[in-house]
């Protein structure tokens, strides 16, 4: 949380002047300790439904130790669902309507599997759009994650996003390009992320829209851009949410598949986060597994517990920061009334200007 210039230690006007969160007292007054109330609109499919709401609700939650959150998790018609997964939802999840009556001050959009064809045929578009346009409004801010990044980007700007050569999926360095933006506050200027990706929005289509680019990897790849006025939209064509095994388990489902006959191709190692002794097992592995469908053989277990004691995150602390960062810029600038977006005074289009000093 920020600190209050109580007085006229000079610290505090130096603190300013480098774009730290420092409070008049005016400003602090007019602040009330009280909830969030924060959506998840989740659009992953069911075997990554629970997992990726646990990802991002324990991001929330371990950001900020001050903010009391209140997390709505929710979907949209359009996603295939089992049984199973539907009557999860039908218990737990809420609904957009009793969500646009009772107000969000912040929303995050997952991502989702996209079926044959582009964005716009999918069958949770429209939705989708909807809930865009409402949140745009009512919203003080909405993190969209790969998928949806990509989907908003192309809906405000026009910008179609562009297929690569070869899925990009490993852990790559970043390098923050806007130091000073508040949602880099206190963030290295290098740090990891994982990315699991086939396409991809480049840094000078954005650009040209007006986008501000905050963090990009060493292979020029955007991590993380905000709307212009920098932060009523945040794109994250990365995934900070990731656990430590997150892309283990997609190579192995994708390996998976494979051995089942789906032609997708036998899957490359994900990029810089494999050690060389997971490599090692996991080599010998596809080797047994080239083997038995070669000799019309069962397939062998996947070595999963064998393979995560290897893996290490150097990712968990970025995250951390970025959503405490993100967190902490809703709870200052959105209104106390829930389900109105901004402080009384507060620009939309420039949100930050209470933190500069004239």
């Amino acid at each position: 949380m920020p600190l209050v210039a109580h007085c006229d230690l000079p610290t505090f006007m130096d603190l300013r002047h480098r774009g730290e969160a420092v409070l008049t007292p005016a400003q602090a007054d007019a602040q009330d300790i009280r909830e969030l109330h924060i959506g998840l609109l989740n659009l992953m499919p069911d075997a990554a439904l629970i997992p990726t709401e646990r990802q991002f609700l324990s991001l929330l939650g371990n950001a900020n130790s001050i903010v009391q959150i209140h997390a709505h998790p929710f979907t949209l018609p359009g996603v295939e669902r089992s049984d199973d997964t539907q009557a999860y939802i039908d218990t737990y999840y809420e609904s957009i309507d009793d969500l646009k009556r009772d107000g969000l001050d912040a929303l995050i959009i997952t991502g989702a599997n996209i079926g044959p064809g582009p964005l716009q045929s999918q069958g949770f578009w429209d939705p989708l759009i909807e809930v865009i346009s409402w949140a745009y409004d009512h919203v003080t801010s909405t993190l969209c994650s790969c998928m949806s990044s990509h989907a908003l980007v192309n809906h405000l700007y026009g910008i179609e996003r562009e297929r690569l050569a070869s899925k990009r999926w490993g852990v790559f360095a970043h390098r923050a390009v806007q130091r000073s933006h508040p949602l880099l506050r206190g963030m290295n200027t290098k740090f990891d992320m994982p990315h699991s990706r086939w396409n991809t929005l480049t840094r000078p289509s954005l650009e040209r829209a007006g986008v501000q680019v905050l963090v990009e990897s060493f292979s020029n790849d955007v991590a993380v851009a905000t709307s212009p006025d920098g932060l009523r939209i945040v794109f994250l064509q990365g995934h900070p949410e990731y656990d430590t095994n997150s892309l283990l388990k997609e190579f192995k489902r994708d390996l998976t598949l494979w051995a089942q006959g789906v032609p997708a191709g036998l899957p490359p190692f994900p990029e810089h986060y494999l050690s060389p002794e997971a490599k090692t097992i996991l080599g010998e592995y596809m080797d047994a597994v080239i083997n038995a469908r070669r000799n019309g053989e069962p397939i062998p277990i996947f070595p999963e517990s064998q393979i995560t004691e290897t893996l290490h995150n150097s990712w968990a602390d970025s995250a951390r920061s970025l959503f405490a960062n993100w967190i902490g810029l809703v709870y200052q600038l959105t209104n106390v009334e829930r389900g109105v977006p901004w402080m009384d005074g507060v620009d939309p289009d420039n949100p930050f200007a209470q933190f500069i000093l004239p």
